[in-house]
């Protein structure tokens, strides 16, 4: 049986298997039912979605299904991924149920499931609903008088917002503070402008009007340009953007470079170790990470521990560690105290109250991070033998380790999907690592290569 959950989650065309009314009425039934029997009683849920035109009806089939197996719903209607993680665990509800797919564009749409914690749902309860989906589970029909969905959604969305600007922004004020705020015309662009105005900050809302269709087109953390312009001509203290489902943030400082979830990381990082609140003095983050985010935090004796790719897999350490901060290239950050979930707007509020309490602008507080070059080569490959079992990528890896000498990395690692070796080098000259893994990539070719070369 093939796995529908992934990390993050299901995800795919909207309307087309799994995501299409019959199965998603399963999935809410399904889940409803699993819950019972776990619970001896029917649960609570809460839902939420972003701005894409399918989700009303995605959460309508959802909501049906789990009606059909006695839940009760509360809907939040738009917000974000982490607003329902907040929910999910001070309603308290025993499922919460985000219907988005974050940075893909609007004909894509997910389900990802939050338990109490806060933490993404278990796998286990993910398969027993894999287990029914492909069973073809028979769901009777509610009637539209029947379902029980608390018309709550305001309240709901107001209470994340309150947890936003009287907990995490306690004490905090932006005034004086131009922001411009790249809402990707996703679940933050009613959110976000209303958090940091009411912050006392003056915002710039760009993105902010969504039609059900232009969530994450041209706009948001995949697309920095229109948010970097707009920095330069509003002369903007900084430049927040969000993905279509605020879990993760990226930035812009006044002079317009670009801050990504490294640079994010080595800020907070100096800013937690300077009040002794940085536990463990270690960061967390994946593998994908810059090399010069490792030798920039070890220069202030702070250690950086990597992990597979993954929010999942950082969060995990995160708690097995006791360690306070963690996160991705990509903005999606983690600080567990404040919440298990990655969220944009909590990371904005702590990177815009490091910059207050210092007094220092953003590329300031930057100085000390450089960004390693970097070079990234994919080999198809006719098989996927462990690397270290095939003596001359064995020797040639160890060979460029060796040149590296710890101010650079290798990271050569297969695709999960496709059949490619993938080949990432970092260093501090450009053309050097380049001649480094176009070595490796041909033998690689040589040794496992399939009918296509090396490709960049």
């Amino acid at each position: 049986m093939k796995n529908l959950f992934g990390t993050d989650g299901m995800r795919g065309a909207a309307g087309e298997f799994p995501l299409d009314e019959p199965t998603v009425r399963i999935v809410g039934f399904s889940l409803a039912r699993h819950l019972t029997n776990a619970l001896g009683r029917p649960p609570v849920i809460v839902l939420g979605r972003d701005t894409r035109e399918s989700g009303t009806w995605i959460e309508r089939a959802l909501i049906e299904g789990a009606a059909a197996s006695d839940a009760e719903c509360h809907s939040a209607g738009v917000i974000t991924t982490p607003g329902v993680a907040f929910l999910t665990r001070t309603l308290p509800a025993d499922v919460g149920v985000v219907i988005s797919a974050s940075h893909n564009p609007f004909q894509d749409n997910g389900i990802k499931l939050f338990a109490p914690s806060g933490r993404k749902f278990d796998e286990k309860t993910e398969r027993l609903i894999e287990g029914d989906i492909f069973a073809k589970l028979a769901v009777a029909e509610t009637k539209a008088g029947e379902l029980r969905i608390a018309n709550d959604a305001p309240d709901l969305s107001n209470r994340y917002l309150d947890f936003l600007m009287h907990e995490i922004g306690r004490e905090l004020s932006l005034k004086n503070l131009r922001i411009v705020v790249d809402c990707a015309n996703g679940a933050a662009s009613e959110l976000a402008p209303r958090l940091f105005e009411g912050l006392a900050a003056k915002v710039i809302a760009i993105n902010n009007k969504p039609d059900g269709k232009n969530i994450n087109r041209d706009s948001g953390s995949l697309h920095m340009d229109s948010l970097h312009k707009r920095v330069i001509s509003e002369r903007a203290d900084i430049g927040i953007a969000f993905d279509g489902d605020a879990d993760r943030s990226l930035f812009i400082d006044a002079s317009g470079n670009y801050v990504d979830g490294d640079a994010t990381l080595w800020v907070l990082a100096n800013y937690y170790q300077a009040r002794n609140q940085l536990v463990n003095a270690t960061v967390v983050a994946t593998v994908m990470s810059n090399i010069g985010l490792e030798l920039a935090l070890r220069s202030q004796g702070i250690r950086l521990v990597r992990t597979d790719v993954g929010d999942k897999y950082v969060l995990d350490e995160l708690l097995r560690s006791g360690t306070s901060l963690g996160g991705e290239q990509s903005g999606h950050l983690i600080m567990p105290s404040l919440s298990l979930a990655g969220d944009g707007m909590i990371t904005s509020l702590c990177l815009l109250r490091s910059m207050r309490e210092s007094g220092e602008s953003l590329s300031k507080l930057n100085a000390g991070f450089r960004r390693y070059p970097q070079t990234l080569v994919n080999v198809r490959v006719r098989e996927k033998r462990p690397f270290a079992e095939v003596p001359e990528i064995r020797d040639a890896a160890a060979e460029v380790e060796a040149k590296l000498d710890g101010q650079g990395r290798l990271l050569l690692r297969y695709s999960g999907t496709e059949p490619l070796a993938r080949i990432m080098i970092e260093g501090s000259d450009q053309t050097e690592i380049e001649g480094y893994a176009r070595n490796l990539a041909s033998v690689i070719q040589r040794t496992l290569g399939g009918p296509d070369g090396p490709k960049e």
